[in-house]
């Protein structure tokens, strides 16, 4: 079995993810794609995410009738900061034979000497970089690219100044959004990351 695991912030998911996440399933040949929200991102400790239900609320809309697609939540489940090397591990004891890609960010390259036991998630996983375009740093593992200019940072930027979020979420994300009130009032845009 090959599985992708693609973990992140997901605050909120929004069609970039989905679009580079399909891609990869595709081009890699995944038998499916886990979408791994963070409890607390390692990288963004001095950021309050939305609350770690919501997010999966979030995720469950955008990935309802998506077969090949499911949420994996041991992240939320633990406490303390998500460490992909403690999801690797996790994951690993319940498909011990399976092959693992672990799909990470363009901008992640740069730091990704900096996670936790970095040699040891090495070792285990294969390293996919999500390319959005043509500024992605160089380096060697393999790449899914599509030309994307969507960020959940925008999103948040968009709802806190009341502009429109149509078309970058999935229409079930956006009405959660509004519906909970999310990413509004002062400074609410750039709490979440």
């Amino acid at each position: 079995m090959k599985i992708g695991l693609y973990g992140g912030s997901f605050d909120p998911i929004h069609h970039g993810h989905l679009l580079l996440a399909r891609e990869a399933r595709e081009q890699l040949g995944l038998d499916r794609v886990l979408f791994i929200p963070a409890a607390l991102s390692p990288h963004k400790l001095t950021t309050v995410p939305t609350p770690g239900e919501v997010r999966r609320e979030m995720l469950e809309a955008a990935l309802a009738g998506e077969p090949g697609f499911a949420i994996e939540d041991c992240d939320l489940r633990r406490n303390g900061p998500s460490f992909a090397i403690d999801t690797m591990r996790d994951l690993r004891a319940r498909w011990p034979k399976a092959e693992l890609f672990y799909l990470i960010g363009h901008d992640n390259v740069a730091k990704l000497d900096t996670w936790q036991s970095c040699a040891e998630l090495r070792a285990a996983v294969q390293f996919v970089v999500l390319g959005r375009g043509e500024h992605d740093a160089p380096h060697d593992f393999p790449t899914i690219v599509r030309r994307i200019d969507i960020s959940a940072t925008e999103i948040r930027e968009r709802v806190a100044r009341g502009r429109s979020i149509r078309y970058l979420v999935p229409e079930t994300v956006r009405a959660i959004i509004e519906r909970r009130k999310l990413y509004q009032g002062p400074n609410r845009s750039t709490q979440n990351i």
